[in-house]
């Protein structure tokens, strides 16, 4: 058996290699495009439905919404993605529509239209039927059929009554597939000839060189190299590095914001690799303006001493933070896309300082990244999350100068009357603003605390060592509102069922998002933040006095109920408990990393039990537990105390007489005395 190799020199199986080779391409393009994020907590839910307050300088920020959004979408794949799946459905039509008569196997069975398993009697008995039927001289043409039709069909009947009546033709059409017996097969390269024709070797050889030789590598490399470029948290590693040595253990929200301009996102965005669109008066212009905003003089210090393009960096971030009109299109559109580049940054800086133990840090990182979301400067009022609220109306809330600045829960604490008198007149704001302020106030997700606690799985008492679950237990309130009085049986926690494996690894569905009925938060209210963003609230204990984490951040993006009915919610952290007895002093912190004026502290006091002490309580709790058969057990039992099961007695025992019944009584009372005058002497 021979092999011949010929090119497909009419396209019948090119369009097959073109189909794999974009099989192969397209499913993974196109999956990781369209997948559904993995990230827990995303939600698509506005925080108020129907809002139409519009801010200052909206049109730009609705430009800059959408420009992130078609950053995101990545218009380039996209196209890439539309345009090869149209080549795929062209490719897989030219496959359907196309003949494939010459590459078709002669099948005589077929032909004559009777089974495989038909003997020599039956195939003649039905070839003596065809030839009756379609003899070219007892059948006249009809539509579309020629007499030489009429006469190809007769032969192609009468060549596959002799391949199945001929013994050893028969026998090599079964054994081989060909009545002739075996035979050579070509194998048709799909190219076309036109390809490799004579005159055009040279350039195919060019194409393949520069498909295999010069972009595959380039595209595998350049693909390589862009995840190792960026971290998990979407930054350049070298921006994340300039943020690990510029890392301070005490650094505060106003120094954060100079270190997050060290990354190489704002580098970009400032001009650093296009100078020459960056001009002096522009940079004079931001910072006259930041200036007359009321940015003190340290920051703008600071801002002059640096160089060219972080300055300028730097003079965009606190514009935005201030809300600030550039009056430039330009200067307004860079100063709004440095806001989602600081936001990932600053989560950047965040997983840096989780590295170390230091708080300052991390409640740095968390209070700063609720300014950036919110448009407010660092310890300025959290009014200004309020709609249409300004510096002006703020003084004119707070009435105090700005030392003691309020939270818009107590402004909701206020009557209506006095909330009315305070930011309603001339120059402040009006009914219709009023309105809008009210129904932002009244949906501002803020939590209760209403217990937390330390307790281990299955045990009165805390050990050394002990693995630790700290239970918070809240609710959502937001200003303004009554919520009903808390249920006793919500604030308890019961302990996970043996089978529930993540409730005993300590695995909080409310920040793995998972479990039924949860329900995501939903996307924070940011109307001067160009993107939308998903909050969270994140808990952890530490040290008050050394300024040490305990247990690190845990995050909340998903609610264990639904928040609308002020339902209790649990949460819980699982951490090893010191190794020697004693009380513990910490702190517990809920922190928003949106909203400005609703984070949470507690101080808490976890109390290590010494291990003997432990053991004897366990001993005298079981002494001093009655019989369920005596009638101080079955008191016990009827007010859900314990009480000791009563000793079961052999059937020996029943065949025992009286006097050994009596005797085995006064032991066992003598036994009982005896542990009796123990425990009286003990509490003595």
């Amino acid at each position: 058996m021979s092999t011949d190799y010929n090119y497909d020199d009419k396209g019948q199986f090119f369009p097959y290699f073109i189909l794999t080779i974009l099989g192969l391409i397209l499913c993974p393009l196109t999956y990781s495009t369209f997948a559904p994020s993995k990230q827990p907590g995303i939600s698509k839910t506005p925080l108020i439905k129907g809002n139409n307050y519009k801010p200052p300088g909206n049109e730009a920020i609705e430009a800059a919404r959408r420009r992130q959004k078609r950053s995101e979408r990545r218009l380039k794949r996209f196209t890439s993605i539309v345009i090869g799946w149209a080549l795929f459905a062209y490719m897989a039509y030219l496959i359907a529509v196309s003949s494939n008569a010459e590459g078709k196997i002669w099948d005589p069975y077929e032909i004559l239209g009777i089974s495989m398993s038909a003997d020599e009697k039956a195939i003649k008995s039905h070839y003596k039927q065809l030839s009756l039927k379609y003899h070219p001289d007892k059948i006249r043409p009809t539509g579309n059929q020629t007499l030489e039709d009429l006469n190809n069909h007769f032969v192609e009947l009468t060549k596959a009554y002799k391949a199945l009546t001929d013994e050893d033709i028969r026998n090599n059409f079964i054994q081989y597939g060909h009545p002739d017996g075996k035979q050579s097969f070509s194998i048709g390269i799909a190219l076309p000839t036109w390809i490799v024709s004579e005159g055009n070797n040279y350039y195919v050889l060019a194409v393949y060189g520069l498909l295999f030789g010069i972009l595959l590598p380039y595209y595998v490399g350049r693909w390589w190299y862009g995840t190792k470029k960026h971290t998990k948290e979407g930054v350049m590693t070298q921006s994340a590095g300039s943020l690990f040595r510029a890392y301070q253990e005490n650094v505060d929200e106003k120094k954060l914001v100079e270190i997050l301009t060290t990354g190489e996102e704002m580098k970009l965005i400032a001009g650093g690799a296009r100078e020459k669109e960056w001009i002096g008066s522009e940079e004079a212009t931001i910072e006259r303006k930041i200036r007359d905003a009321g940015l003190a003089d340290k920051q703008m210090k600071v801002i002059e001493e640096l160089d060219v393009w972080r300055r300028r960096a730097l003079g965009l971030l606190w514009a935005y933070i201030y809300r600030v009109d550039l009056e430039s299109e330009k200067l307004n559109n860079a100063k709004l896309d440095v806001a989602p580049a600081a936001i990932a940054l600053n989560k950047s800086f965040h997983a840096i300082a989780l590295a170390y133990p230091n708080t300052q840090p991390v409640m740095a990182s968390m209070h700063l990244n609720q300014c950036l979301v919110q448009a407010v400067p660092p310890h300025s009022s959290p009014l200004l999350q309020l709609p249409h609220f300004t510096n002006e109306i703020v003084a004119a809330v707070e009435q105090d100068g700005g030392k003691n600045h309020w939270t818009v829960q107590r402004f909701m604490a206020c009557s209506e009357q006095k909330r009315r008198r305070l930011c309603v007149g001339k120059g402040l704001l009006n009914d219709q603003q009023y309105k809008q302020v009210i129904t932002f106030a009244k949906a501002l997700p803020a939590l209760n605390i209403e217990a937390a606690f330390f307790k281990v799985m299955g045990e009165k008492y805390i050990t050394p060592a002990s693995l630790v679950n700290f239970v918070v237990k809240m609710r959502v309130v937001p200003p303004g509102s009554t919520p009903p009085s808390v249920d006793a049986k919500d604030l308890l926690d019961e302990d996970p069922d043996e089978t529930d494996v993540d409730a005993l690894l300590g695995r909080n569905g409310m920040s793995k998002g998972k479990g039924d009925g949860q329900s995501t938060t939903p996307l924070a209210h940011a109307p001067y933040f160009p993107r939308d963003y998903s909050p969270s609230w994140h808990i952890f204990l530490a040290d008050g006095k050394q300024g040490k984490m305990i247990v690190p951040p845990q995050p909340i993006t998903r609610w264990e109920k639904s928040t609308d009915n002020f339902a209790v919610q649990t949460f819980k952290l699982q951490f090893q408990a010191p190794s020697q007895p004693g009380e513990y002093a910490f702190v517990m912190h809920c922190v928003s990393d949106s909203y400005l004026g609703v984070d949470k502290k507690q101080n808490v006091t976890l109390t290590i039990s010494d291990p003997s002490k432990v053991e004897q309580i366990k001993e005298d709790e079981e002494i001093s537990e009655p019989e369920e058969d005596s009638l101080a057990g079955q008191m016990n039992t009827m007010r859900g105390r314990p009480a000791k099961k009563s000793k079961k007695r052999s059937s020996d025992d029943d065949d025992d007489d009286s006097s050994e019944e009596s005797d085995t009584d006064g032991e066992q009372a003598g036994d009982q005395s005896e542990t009796d005058t123990d425990t009286d002497t003990d509490e003595e």
